[in-house]
């Protein structure tokens, strides 16, 4: 993949999108690098579908453009496109077998002998034995497969799916995401999939753009997503965090900050913002990174750690792991996720305890940020 690969990115451009005085996507600039699994990530209405739909000529933007390699086809028809869109209803005609679902793409093209690449992709999405059966004759997940059969069998330059998998119960949607990815590495043609699922864009995507209100927030690999959010709302919206309000007491290689009378360390680099002496921070931990022990031990806490003392007001056993909510004076309300491997018994509603974690899992961003970003769109799109 050397020369095709530039010229088959697909290229957003300044692209916006107004109905009257509502902006539904800011300009944009957004390269998809060709052959991979992209993901347009938020809640509902953060503009995420009326990018995709710019893509696919179903809506034409306000401004901008939109490019398919060498090709700019912001003004094209959608049919005129080497785009095809897989929806979440699937709408696969109920009158024709799943053979004839894949078919049709060839067969309006006036395709004659479609058999070899129809079996191609009957066995892709491995569906063969199921070929003379109707849609409703097939679960949601084989449903969700013939769409993408059909719209693949036509090579499209690029494979969009607007919450395909939307329709689905957990356990099965679950398998789709790794079916799906199978067939994109197989096939390697370029994906984009819009989702409010952050397990689903993490799970599938080798990159994501997290939008909220019309903008791109943050871009790049789930894991770097995940472990060094430059936003409040990446940082709530993504996973869970704990964020803390902190004074700046020393920047540089390693930043030290005093909250509410504790202190705590983190790497310079991992802050969002330049951290100034005197100045404020949100510092950030994720719940999994932080362990827990009763107060009583304490002294076996190694030096170095981060650590916080509080008292447990809540515990939730959820079988991999114990969640706990700890009162603290630095933070009201911090979680704590510890796996169930050895669980102490006095770690209880009520319990004094310790929190601790390595500073090299903290992050800082911009005290200026609302802290509470992305935690109600969490609940919303949940």
């Amino acid at each position: 993949m050397t020369d095709k690969t530039a010229s088959g990115d697909v290229r957003l451009a300044g692209i916006s999108k107004h109905y009257g005085s509502f902006t539904a996507v800011h300009p944009l600039d957004l390269t998809i690098p060709q052959g991979s699994f992209f993901a347009l990530l938020g809640a509902s209405g953060c503009g995420k579908t009326t990018t995709l739909r710019m893509i696919a000529g179903l809506e034409e933007p306000s401004t901008g453009t939109v490019s398919l390699g060498d090709r700019e086809v912001t003004h094209l028809p959608p049919y005129k496109r080497p785009v095809n869109t897989v929806f979440q209803s699937y709408a696969l005609f109920p009158h024709l077998s799943i053979y004839e679902n894949i078919a049709f793409g060839l067969r309006r093209r006036g395709i004659k002998s479609v058999k070899k690449q129809v079996d191609d992709m009957l066995e892709l999405v491995q569906l063969g034995q199921f070929a003379q059966r109707k849609p409703h004759q097939l679960s949601g997940g084989q449903q969700q497969r013939v769409a993408v059969a059909r719209a693949l069998i036509n090579h499209p330059q690029v494979l969009l799916l607007d919450e395909p998998l939307g329709a689905l119960d957990l356990k099965l949607r679950r398998q789709m995401q790794l079916e799906l990815k199978r067939i994109q590495t197989e096939v390697g043609i370029t994906f984009v999939h819009v989702t409010h699922d952050q397990e689903e864009a993490m799970t599938m995507a080798d990159t994501v753009a997290v939008m909220n209100g019309g903008r791109v927030e943050q871009l790049g690999a789930p894991a770097e997503l995940y472990e060094n959010p430059r936003t409040t709302f990446v940082a709530n919206f993504l996973g869970t965090s704990n964020l803390i309000e902190a004074s700046v007491e020393s920047a540089g290689t390693d930043v030290v900050v005093s909250a509410s009378g504790t202190t705590l360390r983190l790497p310079g680099q991992r802050c969002s913002t330049t951290p100034r002496a005197g100045g404020k921070l949100l510092v950030g931990v994720r719940p999994e990174k932080i362990s827990l022990v009763h107060a009583d031990e304490e002294h076996t806490v190694a030096a170095g750690r981060n650590k916080i003392a509080g008292r447990i007001a809540d515990s939730s056993f959820i079988g991999v792991s114990t969640q706990y909510v700890i009162d603290s004076r630095v933070c009201p309300e911090l979680e704590v996720y510890a796996q169930n491997i050895e669980r102490d018994a006095r770690l209880v509603p009520g319990a004094e305890v310790v929190l601790h974690w390595n500073p090299e899992h903290t992050f800082g961003l911009d005290a200026a940020m609302d802290i509470d970003a992305g935690v109600e769109t969490v609940e919303e799109s949940a």
